[in-house]
């Protein structure tokens, strides 16, 4: 293959899995430049996972390539529940052209705010930190293009509005170069009894 026909040939796959119906929320957190979620300890609400994690949640979406254009729109529907330290999310999506997408999160909560994941499509195992009314998630994700299987590294961040409401952003990327964005906004279909702070 010639240098043009590789540099078409990958610029044609990085189109492909932009184009590609996942969400969020990666290992290499600690590394990455910006904002550190220990920044955000002193922000209200006060966000605790497992309460706000629990019952029904709705979901909106839209997932934007590099150039800011929307490419997709979902919906999702999470049924989440917790026995101790152990959680489970289980997310039903629906997208805008018609295709569904399941994935069930099985998460695990450490000391001092830390939480580690595993789903089906994640590569490996899933870690974040909760900081004050935010959580920064990061994950790779094995999707398949073409026959091949990519992995894509999703740096996920979530903040906490206020008592049903909470706002998610997450940056995908391949070879450390920019795929696009996925921007959700969650709603409790409860109140939460209490928020934390």
């Amino acid at each position: 293959m010639s240098p043009n026909n590789a540099l078409i040939h990958r610029r044609s796959v990085l189109t492909r899995l932009a184009a590609l119906p996942v969400v969020a929320a990666t290992p290499f957190l600690a590394s990455c430049a910006g904002p550190q979620v220990q920044q955000y300890a002193q922000e209200k609400p006060q966000l605790d996972l497992r309460t706000y994690f629990t019952g029904t949640i709705d979901a909106w979406g839209v997932f934007t390539d590099r150039s800011g254009q929307v490419v997709k729109r979902f919906t999702v529907v999470m049924d989440c529940s917790w026995n101790g330290d152990e959680g489970v999310l289980d997310e039903a999506f629906v997208y805008s052209d018609g295709t569904k997408q399941r994935r069930i999160w099985r998460l695990k909560a450490g000391p001092n705010g830390a939480y580690t994941g595993r789903a089906d499509d994640v590569v490996g195992e899933a870690s974040g930190q909760v900081s004050g009314n935010a959580f920064r998630w990061g994950y790779t994700l094995a999707l398949p293009v073409d026959g091949r299987v990519w992995h894509v590294d999703f740096d996920d961040w979530m903040y906490l509005m206020e008592n049903r409401v909470m706002l998610n952003k997450a940056t995908m990327s391949k070879w450390g170069v920019k795929l696009g964005e996925v921007t959700l906004s969650f709603t409790r279909r409860t109140p939460l009894l209490a928020t934390p702070g």
